[in-house]
């Protein structure tokens, strides 16, 4: 085996794959900026516990593992950004108000997503800390909606569920009744037996409540099956509603519900959903609301948002950005440099290329810098960009 050969599905980025996913990284950031979430880079590595505490816990077996060699204990290469930014509102920045935070960084899994993914996905992610209103739910969906057009498919489907309705049929089942995690793997699996199985010890009104669930899935209609279908009590009526605000102020192209949906169900604390678009075999991002998930570290908080569970997949969705470049010379005058500067200043690409005039296959050279009456000046390429380039003579 070659020494340079990397690990099962590690890969390098190469440039014109680098291009896109640093394109698309800056738009991202850019557009969570303009609505005002201030971005966070929490560290790769952590105490293996730090990285577990809460809801994180269910991270162990995709958590890669070592030995610090300074203290001797055993550390943690993080697989979500979410339980250490949920760390850094409650114990480090420790703000009395609304915090929006972003996030943009590599994960790394023991365990590969499914066959073709990465091990190092890098994770996008925004989230708002402090805010128990619904407009918070709102705002991180229309966000999520952005992101996902920001890769530049014309089509967006999201997919909505909420904890808040089997929490309401279940009641006080989820912490008394042992099978209860039986319950909802079946309902998850959409498995009529199963749940037949594990809901035996449960009251007839519960077990026909959680039958109905698994046939409520579908477009806005099945909010008032639920309705008809499901006992009716407060928390039910609320989740049910939330849901249909969100269905009209979403932004999305396609909008489904399946409030048998139970990803993430002891993680999440209200709504739950996913995007997807065109080309990916599975979602493009991840969100809901999560308001536990800061009490392991000591200061629980209402929480919402999301995350893009792997930048460099969904740059792959997107045709890489042209690169305009001006090509310079190499010529040693002080007047060629300061011009050559200046450009760089304002944000343009200028290569200093030989007399062969090569700039490399990467950029779009569409300009150069000639020497023409007496001075340096940009000039339009109108003809072979791999012509020698002009200098003073």
């Amino acid at each position: 085996m070659a020494r340079w050969l990397l690990p099962e599905n590690i890969s390098d980025v190469l440039p014109e794959e680098a291009r896109a996913v640093e394109a698309l990284r800056r738009a991202l950031l850019d557009l969570y900026r303009s609505y005002g979430y201030e971005l966070v880079i929490p560290p790769l590595l952590e105490h293996l516990e730090s990285l577990l505490t809460g809801s994180g816990h269910d991270l162990g077996l995709t958590t890669l593992k070592l030995v610090d060699q300074l203290s001797g204990r055993t550390l943690g290469l993080r697989a979500d950004t979410t339980p250490q930014v949920a760390r850094i509102d409650s114990h480090i920045l420790n703000r009395s108000g609304v915090a929006r935070l972003c996030y943009a960084g590599p994960t790394l899994h023991a365990r590969p997503m499914h066959p073709l993914a990465s091990r190092e996905p890098l994770q996008v992610g925004a989230e708002i800390y402090g805010d128990a209103d619904f407009g918070a739910d709102r705002e991180i969906l229309e966000l999520a909606v952005r992101s996902a057009r920001a890769i530049g498919n014309t089509r967006v489907q999201i997919d909505l569920g909420h904890t808040g309705v089997v929490r309401a049929l279940l009641g006080d089942l989820l912490r008394a009744s042992a099978g209860v995690e039986d319950v909802l793997l079946a309902l998850t699996a959409k498995d009529p037996a199963a749940l037949e199985s594990a809901s035996r010890s449960f009251e007839a009104t519960t077990r026909r409540a959680l039958r109905s669930l698994m046939e409520l899935n579908g477009g806005l209609e099945v909010l008032e099956q639920a309705r008809r279908a499901l006992p009716a009590s407060a928390s039910l009526g609320a989740a049910l509603d939330e849901l249909a605000r969100l269905v009209e102020s979403c932004g999305a192209d396609d909008v489904s519900i399946d409030l048998a949906d139970l990803h993430g169900f002891r993680y999440h604390t209200g709504i739950t959903f996913a995007a997807y678009v065109a080309g990916l075999c599975g979602p493009l991002l991840r969100g809901g609301r999560y308001d536990d998930i800061g009490q392991a570290f000591g200061r629980a908080r209402p929480a919402t948002g999301f995350s893009l569970l792997d930048l460099r997949e969904a740059a792959q969705l997107s045709a890489p950005p042209l690169v305009r470049a001006i090509r310079a010379p190499r010529a040693a005058d002080p007047r060629l440099d300061e011009l050559v500067e200046a450009l760089r200043r304002r944000g343009e690409i200028v290569v200093r290329a030989g007399p062969a005039g090569d700039v490399g296959v990467a950029l779009t050279v569409d300009r150069e810098l000639v020497w023409q009456d007496g001075t340096w000046v940009v000039r339009e390429l109108a003809r072979d960009p791999n012509a020698k380039l002009h200098q003073p003579g």
